[in-house]
């Protein structure tokens, strides 16, 4: 089996967005490839990524990862499911990935230094890692932000018909092949011009990429969200009761 795959369900509803991926990806699952070969051939039959994916050992000793990509426009894969959905993103959402790239070589270039972080890199790793963007009605975004979990996803249950979640972050994508109730996106906070139509993956991907800026994430601009708890998106929280466990859907403090 290769590197994990297999083990994907590729029905899950958060991986809907990569469906024209997860096709190709699952007729090759059990082909026994190097992920960096597997995600090139994802790219060349979905019209190309702004990198192309090279195996790990391809990374110099003392470069870094991120500036690596910069200078090369390519992506070093490890064989694991966590670089895979990585190489997902890069293709599904090229200006987003390119733009996070882009500030993380600014930040690296600014700071001095690879091993210094800050706020602006730390807020850039968790959005590469476990960000999803929402596109909603407002009453949905004043919910989450005010961490009111019955109204949001009990009460306002119908209207999440109106809205798009889009789960972007890799370390998410690949927590999710084993669901657990904790698991947490942090969505990203934007202003998306309300026209009464959901956006595509396209125009959501240019929007993102546009609305990125240091400033921005220096603020961390984030809210939590348990994807378990999105309505449709597992069978369990049909139950209301589903929301009362404070462990996981917790309290906005006063």
């Amino acid at each position: 089996m290769a590197h994990g795959l297999e083990t994907i369900d590729w029905s899950a509803p958060w991986l809907a967005p990569y469906k024209g991926l997860a096709e190709q990806a699952a007729a090759q699952a059990a082909e026994p490839t190097r992920v960096c070969d597997l995600l090139n051939h994802l790219a060349s039959g979905f019209g190309g990524a702004p990198v192309g994916f090279v195996p790990q050992s391809d990374l110099p000793a003392q470069e870094s990862y991120e500036r690596y990509i910069y200078n090369s426009k390519q992506c070093p894969t490890r064989d694991g499911l966590h670089d895979f959905f990585n190489g997902l993103c890069w293709i599904q959402f090229p200006q987003t990935k390119q733009r996070i790239n882009q500030l993380q070589s600014e930040q690296i270039a600014l700071l001095g230094s690879v091993t210094t972080r800050g706020p602006v890199r730390d807020a850039l790793t968790v959005f590469d890692e476990n960000a999803a963007f929402l596109f909603a009605p407002p009453a949905l975004w004043q919910a989450l932000l005010d961490k009111d979990w019955q109204r949001l996803c009990a009460t306002l249950r119908p209207l999440w018909a109106e809205a798009r979640l889009v789960l972007f972050g890799h370390a998410l994508l690949e927590k999710l092949v084993t669901p657990r109730k904790p698991i947490t996106a942090h969505v990203y906070v934007c202003n998306y011009p309300d026209g009464g139509q959901l956006p595509s993956l396209e125009t959501m991907d240019a929007f993102i990429a546009g609305d990125l800026s240091a400033e921005k994430l220096a603020e961390k601009p984030f809210a939590p969200l348990p994807i378990l708890g999105v309505p449709g998106w597992w069978a369990a929280n049909e139950n209301p009761h589903f929301y009362d466990d404070e462990t996981v859907f917790r309290k906005h403090r006063v």
